[in-house]
């Protein structure tokens, strides 16, 4: 289901561009390593810092053009109603290899060390997305498995040089009494990230197809299966460092994450157990991850467990939070001007990027 190799070996040079932080925070050194990015604290005992980017990105029905009978695909064929041709495809995967390329160079130069995906048709797809020409360098490798989902999958791409898998499964999302639902399983990932032991599950919880109230039920019970998942690996590992990501379709104050999820937005007042959303702040600040009717939600979050916050940054730690909501993902005229560029709108081939902002946070670990 996966590829892996150890990279590891052959480690490139320091590169370029510095900022150095005082005590009064005036100036700041960056130091590129072959890993990511070091910071470096102007203060008596200098301290550096090691940075990974962990992204989620709801990419939007990325479909190839080839009919498959056991999928609901017909749409996106060239005989479907989208039209959906090979010359598209490739320009759907271009734009969403752009994007990718560019999350996280504020601070590591390889951008994202994995990145949870959703809205793929196969592995097919993923694999291609993996060796467009702006992010092939990378060498990002591909987990993948079939969901019971009539459409689309998740999937997890992740940079060798980064991360190294030791484990992986999809688990069923069943909700109680409905024996005949189907949605996107729930994807786990457990590895090495640059040597420390880290879970990442990757989601894409039922939809509000139907109306909000009357779909809530199926994402509660997600946020159930997501809990004992997380749970389970706490028990094994009370420390485990568990990353959950994913397209919610709920905002990070609805029942289904708050209470069932049981994450929440301030970290200095997190009991035993909860867990850390960064993303709580964004979206008390009106910051969104996709628009529908003139108003925004932030479906798209990333979620830790406590074993990634505090000071001790001799391991892996939450740094900060992004939306990444840049002006060139933005539609840019039009009634639905500054909702995201995707690639229909209406039933007209807009060739955009994908209905959702995707999102990232950054880890940083003290180097000895």
């Amino acid at each position: 289901m996966y590829k892996g190799n150890n990279s590891f070996k052959n480690k490139k040079e320091i590169i370029m561009y510095f900022i150095r932080l005082t005590t009064a925070g005036i100036a700041m050194i960056f130091f590129y390593l072959f890993t990511g990015i070091y910071l470096s604290y102007g203060q008596q005992n200098d301290k550096q810092f090691l940075a990974v980017c962990v992204a989620y990105y709801n990419v939007e029905n990325l479909f190839d053009t080839i009919n498959d009978p056991d999928r609901n695909d017909d749409d996106f064929t060239p005989e479907g109603s989208n039209r959906w041709t090979s010359e598209r495809y490739y320009e759907k995967l271009d734009r969403l290899a752009e994007v990718i390329s560019k999350l996280g160079l504020e601070i590591t130069p390889d951008g994202p060390a994995v990145i949870g995906l959703s809205e793929v048709e196969n592995e097919e797809v993923v694999q291609d997305l993996a060796r467009q020409e702006r992010i092939k360098d990378r060498n990002y490798q591909v987990i993948h498995y079939r969901s019971p989902d009539r459409r689309v999958d998740n999937a997890f791409m992740y940079n060798p040089k980064y991360f190294e898998v030791t484990n992986t499964k999809p688990v069923p999302t069943i909700v109680p009494g409905r024996p005949d639902f189907r949605t996107r399983d729930q994807l786990v990932v457990s590895g090495l990230m640059l040597g420390e032991p880290m879970h990442f599950i990757v989601v894409h919880w039922p939809s509000r197809r139907g109306g909000e109230a009357r779909s809530r039920p199926l994402r509660i019970a997600a946020a159930d299966i997501a809990r004992s998942i997380i749970d389970s690996l706490k028990t094994e590992d009370p420390d485990a460092k568990v990353i959950f990501m994913g397209d919610l379709n709920d905002d990070p104050t609805d029942i289904s994450v708050k209470r069932h999820l049981d994450a929440h937005g301030d970290k200095n007042k997190l009991e035993e157990g909860q867990l850390y959303n960064p993303f709580v702040e964004f979206a008390r600040r009106g910051i969104g991850t996709l628009a529908w009717r003139d108003s925004w939600n932030l479906f798209d979050q990333i979620i830790l467990t406590q074993s990634l916050l505090g000071d001790d940054y001799s391991t892996f730690k939450y740094h900060r939070a992004e939306v990444f909501n840049r002006p060139f993902l933005r539609q840019p005229s039009g009634r639905f001007q500054g909702y995201p560029f995707r690639s229909y709108g209406g039933g007209v081939y807009l060739g955009g990027y994908s209905d959702h902002f995707p999102t990232y946070v950054f880890l940083i670990r003290e180097i000895n």
